[in-house]
């Protein structure tokens, strides 16, 4: 019987990691375990996760682009149906700050974000299901203790498959600042 599999590959952002995982398919359609700890833990996703909240985000349209936000836990990141073009900026104090790795995410690629990366997206399909877990829980509270980054940040250089000009982003995304004006975590 055929079982889902993950296969771990770290990036250039330290904690970073892009997760293949595969589809069982039949006629009926596909069966596919997004989050499967055991299974995660033995390939080597980080033992110490625990996830307490999973959020959804319904993108209708092609070019819907979210970020940069460097929230204060880590997440994990699937796509349920549809395709981003995701971005990862290490926002940590280091060597590595201001680090850049990018990815395309479809329904069989996941991602593990480490606290202190920030991470933003931008659909390439209608239609995207982006389904993330985290292991805090969400409140207004922890607003202060978020970290952003400009989508246009010159010092970035993300070639963002659709222009941001012609992209569908929220007015507080579009007044993040730029990289240079944010202080390590």
């Amino acid at each position: 019987m055929q079982t889902t599999e993950f296969k771990i590959n770290n990036t250039a952002i330290p904690g970073l990691l892009e997760i293949d995982v595969n589809m069982i398919e039949d006629s009926r359609g596909w069966f596919q375990e997004k989050y499967q700890r055991e299974k995660l833990v033995a390939a080597g996703f980080p033992n110490g996760f625990v996830p307490v909240q999973h959020s959804v985000s319904f993108n209708r349209a092609v070019g819907v682009t979210r970020g940069f936000h460097a929230e204060p836990w880590e997440k994990y990141i699937g796509i349920i149906t549809g395709r981003i073009f995701a971005v990862f900026v290490d926002l940590r104090k280091g060597g590595n700050f201001g680090k850049k790795v990018e990815m395309t995410i479809d329904e069989n690629k996941t991602a593990f974000v480490p606290r202190g990366v920030a991470n933003s997206f931008q659909t390439l399909e209608e239609g995207t299901y982006y389904s993330y877990l985290v292991n805090d829980f969400w409140s207004a509270e922890k607003l202060s203790e978020y970290k952003f980054v400009n989508l246009a940040d010159t010092d970035l250089s993300v070639e963002w498959p659709i222009a941001l000009d012609k992209a569908i982003i929220s007015d507080n995304d579009m007044k993040h600042p730029m990289l240079k004006d944010v202080k390590p975590l």
